[in-house]
């Protein structure tokens, strides 16, 4: 689940969000796009830690679709 963390005071913003919230989304970002470039997108699972992160990375980016 993505939350949204209180920034430090003095940045000039309410709300920012971490550093890997801020990379998950521009994964599920790049996810979408690829979707929609392509006209059968593929992913490779292998089972391992790298493909388990990428299952999950697109879960985020189609669900509930």
């Amino acid at each position: 689940m993505t939350t949204v963390a209180q920034a430090d005071e003095g940045t000039g913003t309410p709300y920012s969000l971490s550093h890997l919230d801020a990379l998950e989304s521009e994964a599920v970002h790049i996810f979408r796009e690829v979707a929609g470039e392509f006209e059968r997108p593929v992913i490779l699972f292998s089972g391992g830690k790298d493909s388990i992160v990428m299952l999950h990375l697109a879960l985020k980016a189609f669900t509930p679709a």
